[in-house]
């Protein structure tokens, strides 16, 4: 295989190691505090925040559980800049999201923000490392050099070989790991993950979970998981439950109420871009 020039994989190296100086982070990347959230419905006004409250510190990995329309899914996209707060002050890598212009928000989830969903929207007609490259290319870097990053973030989820693959020639699991390597090739401070294994088989979903972990530790991610899936949770640094507009400040696992959890499925409440 050719060598890249010493430019483009110089790139490669800063976006790959860049993060591991996020260990000496002391603040917390997010602040959540007295967040509300409404809808209009034809009932009337739908509430799934009240007085909420949330702070997780830099090189966590915590699990979001909780019944389904809980608000788990918008809860992410509020920290995600994907939709805004209807009250509250919403800190989120030392940025206050919640009065950012839309053009802002969506420079913010550009450079600080890595999300990966339940279906992992790739573009079919692109080869897996061009979808992994659109994030660089959309915010100026060259084809060449996005390139050269995108094969660097698909030898990290193991898909070397399978980067010149169009997504239906790949497996679901090999897809979610394309869609990781994209939440990740602009080296955010975040991933946020909605129910990324909620489509995949329960063998193939430990091993997207193995490099969610793999990719959280070595590159000083801090990392907010919305999950049904128990197993999964109780791999996390922690736990949170999402009932009655509020969070459990931290819960044990053996606590957690599985019963609620056996139904998978996402909030029912749309996300406003």
């Amino acid at each position: 295989m050719t060598q890249p020039p010493p430019a483009a994989a110089s790139q490669a190296t800063r976006f790959a190691r860049e993060p591991e100086l996020r260990s000496a982070d002391t603040e917390p990347i997010i602040q959540v505090r007295g967040l509300e959230k409404s809808y209009r419905t034809a009932r009337g006004p739908l509430t799934l925040f009240k007085n909420l409250d949330l702070e997780v510190a830099a090189g966590e990995l915590v699990a979001v559980v909780g019944q389904s329309g809980a608000g788990k899914s918008t809860l992410l996209h509020i920290l995600g800049a994907l939709d805004a707060p209807s009250a509250g002050t919403v800190y989120c890598a030392s940025t206050n999201v919640a009065t950012l212009s839309p053009r802002q928000a969506a420079a913010f989830r550009n450079r600080q923000i890595g999300y990966v969903w339940q279906f992992h929207y790739l573009l079919p007609e692109f080869t897996a490392q061009e979808n992994v490259a659109m994030p660089l290319l959309a915010r100026g870097e060259s084809r060449r050099e996005a390139h050269v990053v995108a094969a660097h973030w698909l030898k990290e989820v193991g898909l070397e070989d399978r980067r010149d693959h169009r997504p239906g020639e790949l497996s679901g699991g090999e897809q979610q790991r394309v869609a990781l390597a994209r939440a990740l090739v602009n080296n955010p401070r975040l991933l946020l993950a909605d129910e990324p294994t909620g489509d995949l088989d329960e063998t193939t979903a430990s091993q997207v979970f193995d490099f969610i972990e793999r990719l959280h530790a070595n590159h000083g991610l801090t990392s907010i998981l919305v999950t049904h899936n128990m197993d999964l949770a109780a791999r996390c640094t922690r736990v949170l439950r999402l009932e009655g507009g509020q969070l459990a400040g931290s819960v044990p696992f053996p606590e957690l109420d599985v019963s609620q959890q056996i139904h998978p499925g996402k909030s029912s409440i749309p996300a406003t871009n």
